[in-house]
């Protein structure tokens, strides 16, 4: 929402509040201060702007700024839609988040000169200019709108004198050598990797490889901030970033641990608990890191709060060693308390594998009853196509397949159909042709775009995504499965004794603990994380001896 200041000052003008009045707004705020030589990008905004609201008008908005309020910031998020601003990964930070890390730098030790990697309207920098009256401020945003109301806050708060505005990426930033330490804070964006430039993927494989490390290219823009950051930095340099805490856990989060625990120099990590709203217009988790470059040797502080409250002073956590952290695949789970394992239990994945369920590309296409009476009834394989078929499952076990809705699964040479199911299926394929199925991104990666391809049914059905434990279903009836449902697959066979042992332990010790959470408290079991929970071995499960009592 427009905040009122500025509503106000339009509505007065007869002015629509859109980009072009917001560039007015921010530029008539910083033409005449020292941040007024703007990049060409911003000069074309300029050029087409709104007429400047009037003198009042802007007096009355430059007294809300000084107040500690972010109208231009708040007015380019509304105007913005998520989807938009998603491009750059712009959310913008809550001044719960923004004050903390900026107390923290200013009592860390004393900075020549602060860099904001992202500067979006300038929070960061405009909170860290009042805590430091000294310090060089340095704000590096991509969007030339943003960076004008970057200029404009700056020039209104009077720390435009000391401060210089680099509009650009971030990763191809020089900084001047400083004769004192540079602090680095911000919200580095999150962009996922299917929206980064592959000349970017391969920068970040580069930039890793100088520093002895390996980067994944399915590491989303945050991960490429912190390994610039590790780039730009000298030892005795610092700062604190507030990002996704999903590198935590996964996998192409690989290197931004290795950045926290090696060449960042990590000092402390505050995870905010998932179900805390931390952004307004965004569902996504946070992690606050501190850091500071040359501290090989002094442990981690890692420390879970549920209120944003709990931030001030970026204190307290339990301490790691970075050894520890090296050898930590998911370091949420170091959160955690471990649960005591009965004695003898073993790894699900000892003996069995976790597969995804299909992706068909196109549901709606793929997708039907069993019935189907415009298609063979050979073609049609009743299928688990929602979790909520297994969380329904109360007995744990599948033995009634009717309910099931049906995926359309056909061979890759249709010449094995006869010719009255060969008519059936032509004419199915010339509608999902119409419909663009065949230029789908899966179909055009499958040999012959019609053919799914159904894994073997699993003997062992599971939910990998909610917000309680994964229920596991004994799959009596075959049905396969699609790609929001995982099969488990021993890899022996297994007697059906043993089968429905494995699926009842599975439901008795399966918790959240063992899974990735995301915002909301949405926890989510990738098949490597599901082949860790412990159950009895086959020995224990093939037999009729009580399980071990827990050590």
């Amino acid at each position: 929402m427009i905040p009122q200041v500025l509503q106000d000052a339009w509505i007065e003008m007869g002015i629509t509040g859109d980009e072009r009045s917001l560039c007015a707004t921010a530029w008539a705020l910083a033409c005449d201060g020292h941040l007024a030589d703007v990049s060409r990008a911003e000069r074309d905004l300029i050029e087409v702007a709104s007429p400047s609201p009037r003198t009042d008008a802007l007096k009355d908005l430059a007294a809300a700024i000084r107040a500690g309020d972010d109208p231009l910031g708040a007015t380019f998020a509304s105007l913005r839609s998520a989807a938009q601003r998603r491009r750059h990964g712009a959310t913008y930070t809550p001044a719960a988040i923004v004050g903390p890390m900026a107390e923290w730098l200013a009592n860390h030790k004393r900075a020549e000169r602060v860099v904001d990697p992202g500067a979006g309207s300038g929070r960061f920098l405009c909170a860290v200019g009042r805590h430091v009256p000294d310090a060089q401020l340095v704000a590096v945003e991509i969007d030339p709108l943003a960076a004008l109301t970057v200029r404009a806050n700056l020039t209104v708060l009077g720390f435009d004198e000391r401060s210089e505005m680099h509009v650009g990426d971030y990763r191809a930033l020089d900084l001047s050598p400083a004769t004192g330490p540079t602090a680095f804070i911000g919200n580095p964006p999150y962009v996922r990797h299917h929206d980064i430039d592959p000349a970017w993927k391969a920068w970040l494989r580069k930039r890793a490889a100088g520093l002895g490390l390996k980067a994944s290219a399915l590491a989303g823009m945050h991960v490429h901030f912190l390994l610039a950051t590790a780039h730009l930095a000298r030892a005795g340099d610092f700062g604190a970033f507030v990002t996704s805490s999903e590198w935590l856990d996964v996998g192409y989060g690989q290197l931004a641990r290795d950045l926290v625990a090696g060449p960042l120099g990590g000092l402390s990590l505050h995870v905010i608990d998932a179900r805390t709203q931390v952004f307004a217009d965004a569902a996504t988790t946070a992690t606050v890191t501190a850091f500071e470059v040359g501290e090989p040797q002094r442990p981690i502080r890692i420390r879970r709060i549920n209120r944003l409250e709990e931030l001030r002073g970026l204190a307290g956590g339990k301490s790691f060693s970075r050894e520890e952290l090296r050898r930590e695949p998911r370091w949420s789970a170091l959160l955690v308390p471990q649960a005591s394992n009965p004695r003898g239990f073993v790894a699900l994945g000892d003996f069995c594998r976790v597969h995804r369920g299909t992706a068909t590309g196109a549901n709606a296409t793929w997708v039907t009853s069993q019935d189907d009476p415009q298609l063979p009834a050979t073609v049609l394989y009743p299928t688990v196509t929602k979790a909520l078929e297994l969380f329904a499952t109360a007995s744990g076990v599948l033995t009634d397949s009717s309910d099931l809705r049906a995926v359309v699964s056909l061979p890759e040479d249709l010449d094995f159909l006869d010719s009255t199911d060969r008519e059936l299926v032509e004419r199915f394929l010339e509608v999902a042709r119409r419909a663009g199925v065949a230029d789908g991104y899966i179909a055009r990666h499958r040999k012959s775009w019609w053919s799914v391809k159904l894994r073997s049914p699993a003997p062992i059905l599971a939910t990998y995504m909610a917000r309680r434990p994964p229920a596991f279903v004994r799959n009596l009836v075959k049905a396969h499965n699609l790609n929001n449902v995982h099969g488990i697959y021993p890899a022996a066979s297994l007697s059906e004794t043993a089968l429905c042992n494995l699926t009842k332990a599975l439901r008795d010790h399966a918790t959240l603990s063992g899974g990735r959470t995301y915002a909301g408290g949405l926890t989510k079991f990738e098949p490597s994380e599901m082949e860790r929970i412990m159950v009895p071995p086959p020995a224990w499960l093939e037999s009729d001896e009580p399980w071990p009592s827990i050590a």
